[in-house]
Order: structure tokens, then C-alpha cells, then sequence
């Protein structure tokens, strides 16, 4: 049985990114940059007002001066050059005439249809957007393994980036195993649950930039087992559900092995989940033998699986959760064995968090992973610990 930490260097060692492709911007949101970008335009393209007021010569401008109004710029105008003595009416983001090299805004006027009357001395470079102030060309805008987010997305259109090289999302192969499984479109007989464990570990490749494949529910038998892990294994990284502990009908570790599988490790000093397995394939993919209650599946989706996708796809960094110090709420007494990942809900004072664990903890509870944001580790070490006292915590959310 290895650490937590021993077995998450162990998953990162062997993931490895997707292949790039080219797409378009409606297809890259959440995705890796594969390639840095480099700008080929300026922004803003031209000085403009960043105020709506009056464009003019600053040394015309001083307070209860009125000068002559010589036109009207709006966006999407080309203004020619502005007269010496006189102001042009102009709105936000219009460009700003050749000539002028200031704006007054509205506020500080006095204004009539054919002049206005100024309130306060204008000064030079007052409210005027200098052309390339955001992006000159030949800027590096983006690194290579940037998360592409809005302001990424609205940054590459303005740039004129339509198409850009990204990293494949992973094609995961999620594989429930279980005799007593049936699909969740069926009404359970007598000694049968809905398999729900694919779809919440769906749920969580999605979220985390993967796109998953629900396969059918696999009964605890060699042969379906190995038809379904061997059509599995031509993806590019394989979640399985069950089947990994050590009954009379857990039979994943064997068949993956018999089917080229590598295995690194097996059993994680953690609860939930500690029977978890993994290994590699022939072609590389990262196979994970997660166990079958719920909670214990997604828990260890979160330590170990999440951050091998985020690798695959390509981010640079933010592989694993970013974990904050949290003020326990209540006391909790550590068994002193494994570490706890207690599922719990944070809250903001100030510049406190405080957790409060959720009061369903057991592996099987499927509630337990409802409604929370974070996961409350408690060290092997802990002992007994009272409210108030200091944990670390993984930040499912934003918080």
C-alpha cells in the first residue's frame, strides 16, 4: 500500500499529452493551447475615446472656453483631421480624429448644437486609448499550455485567430463492473442497484476537459470482462468501477493484466479508496481500477484521476486540485491508519474558510457527494482534533 502522493508521481510519470489539432473558436473553449500565440495586429488598431465627449487640441481647451463643434465621430467612423480651434463630438470607442490629442468628457461641458462650452482645462492624453496600448505585433499573448477561457476566447477573435492549434480532449472509457448492476433507464430486481458510478465519473472527465464513453455494465465475468476492456483499451485512458478488492469475484485486475495492462500499483493509505488500481496499456493509456461505492470512486477520480487528464490534455499546470488551509467546524477523531478525505462544505468569513464536513461519510452513500466543494484531508497522524483547529482541503469549487 503506497502514499496518496507516491501514487499520484507514479499516475504523472505516465500521462502523457494528446495529440494537437487545429480548431475553430467555437470548439476550444476549456481546451490547452498547444502552440504559443503570437500577435499579428495591434489592439486597440487605432487611438480611440474612452469617454463620450469632445476630441480636440488640449491647448485650445481651458476652462470657460467655448469652442466651435467641426463634426461627429461614432463608432465605426474614419474622421479626417480636426481643424486647429475646434472640438468634435464623440462617442466611446470611436476613433479619435488626426489632430486632436485629448477628450473632455461630456461631464465637464456646457453644450450647445453648434459649440461647446468647457468647465475644466483639458489635458494632453485625457481619456484617449493609444493604438497598441493592449497588443502590439510580434507580443507573445498566449504560452503554450494556457487554459482557453473567455478572455482568451474574446483575445484570439480580436486577433483574428479563428483556428488555433490545440491538444485533443482524452477519449475516456468509463467500464461499471458488477453482476448486480443494471442501466439506470431499468427499474433494479431483487439484489440489483442502477449503475450510477459511470455517469458521475462522466460528469468529472467532462468537467475536468476529457470526453467520456459510458460503456454498458459489465457483470463479474472473465470473458464479458475482457470483450469490454479489450474494445476499452483502444482509448486513451480506461476508468473502470468495481472489481478491484480482493473478493471471489473481483476479477478487473486479472483480466487487464491478461490483456497487457502494467501494472504500478495497487491500494492507496487513504479512505474512501483505498483499493485502487493502476496501470498502463500496451499503447500507453492510463488504466484505473477505482473502486465500486460511489463515494470511494469519485473521491479517487479527484486525487488521481483528475490530474492525469489535465496532463493528457495538454495544461501546463493546475493538474491537481489547489488545496487552502480550512478551520474544522467540529471536532473529528482520526482512527491513526490511513488519511481521510472527508467530503465537506466550506464557507468564507473574512479571510477564513471554514469546513463543515457533510454527516454522511460512508463510501456508499452517494448524498455524500452532494452538495460539496471540497475534500477535508485529515493526515494519518491527526489524532484527535478539536473545532477550531487547521486542515488542509481540496477546493472542488471556487470558494
Amino acid at each position: 500500500m503506497i502514499s496518496v502522493e507516491e501514487a499520484v508521481a507514479l499516475i504523472l510519470a505516465e500521462a502523457r499529452p494528446t495529440a494537437v489539432e487545429q480548431a475553430i473558436l467555437s470548439d476550444i473553449f476549456g481546451r490547452a493551447l498547444a502552440v504559443p500565440v503570437i500577435a499579428e495586429r495591434t489592439l486597440p488598431p487605432w487611438d480611440n475615446s474612452a469617454m463620450d465627449g469632445y476630441a480636440l487640441r488640449a491647448a485650445d481647451a481651458r476652462a470657460g472656453k467655448a469652442l466651435p463643434i467641426a463634426f461627429t465621430v461614432g463608432a465605426g467612423d474614419a474622421p479626417g483631421e480636426l481643424p486647429p480651434g475646434t472640438a468634435a463630438r464623440i462617442m466611446t470607442g470611436a476613433p479619435v480624429p488626426r489632430g486632436a490629442d485629448a477628450i473632455v468628457k461630456r461631464e465637464d461641458t456646457d453644450e450647445h448644437p453648434e459649440r461647446v462650452t468647457f468647465t475644466k482645462d483639458a489635458r494632453l492624453g485625457d481619456h484617449v486609448r493609444r493604438a497598441g496600448d493592449d497588443v502590439r505585433p510580434g507580443d507573445q499573448v498566449l504560452p503554450a499550455g494556457h487554459a482557453l477561457r473567455a478572455g482568451e476566447m474574446g483575445l484570439l477573435a480580436a486577433l483574428g485567430r479563428t483556428i488555433v492549434a490545440v491538444h485533443a480532449r482524452p477519449r475516456v472509457a468509463i467500464v461499471s463492473t458488477g453482476s448486480e448492476l443494471v442501466e439506470a433507464d431499468r427499474a433494479p430486481g431483487p439484489g440489483q442497484i442502477a449503475a450510477s458510478n459511470g455517469w458521475a465519473l462522466a460528469a468529472q472527465c467532462l468537467e475536468a476537459g476529457a470526453l467520456p464513453v459510458v460503456f454498458p455494465a459489465v457483470k463479474d465475468d472473465p470473458a464479458a470482462l475482457r470483450e469490454a476492456f479489450t474494445r476499452a483499451l483502444g482509448f486513451d485512458a480506461v476508468l473502470s468501477s468495481g472489481g478491484v478488492s480482493v473478493g471471489d469475484f473481483d476479477f478487473v485486475k486479472q483480466v487487464t493484466e491478461e490483456l497487457g495492462v502494467q501494472p504500478r500499483f495497487w491500494k492507496v493509505a487513504m479512505k474512501p479508496g483505498k483499493p485502487v488500481a493502476f496501470g498502463v496499456a500496451r499503447s500507453g493509456a492510463p488504466v484505473f481500477g477505482l473502486p465500486g461505492n460511489p463515494a470511494s470512486s469519485m473521491v479517487a477520480f479527484e486525487l488521481f484521476v483528475r490530474p492525469a487528464l489535465r496532463k493528457m490534455a495538454g495544461f501546463a499546470s493546475g493538474w491537481e486540485r489547489p488545496r487552502a488551509t480550512v478551520i474544522l467546524d467540529e471536532p473529528y477523531l482520526h482512527d491513526g491508519k490511513r488519511r481521510h478525505f472527508l467530503r465537506g462544505v466550506l464557507r468564507r468569513e473574512g479571510e477564513l474558510l471554514r469546513a463543515r464536513r457533510h454527516s454522511a461519510q460512508g463510501s456508499g452513500m452517494l448524498r455524500s457527494m452532494v452538495g460539496v466543494n471540497a475534500l477535508i484531508e485529515i493526515p494519518e497522524s491527526a489524532g484527535a482534533l478539536a473545532a477550531g483547529d487547521r486542515v488542509q482541503a481540496l477546493l472542488l469549487e471556487a470558494t
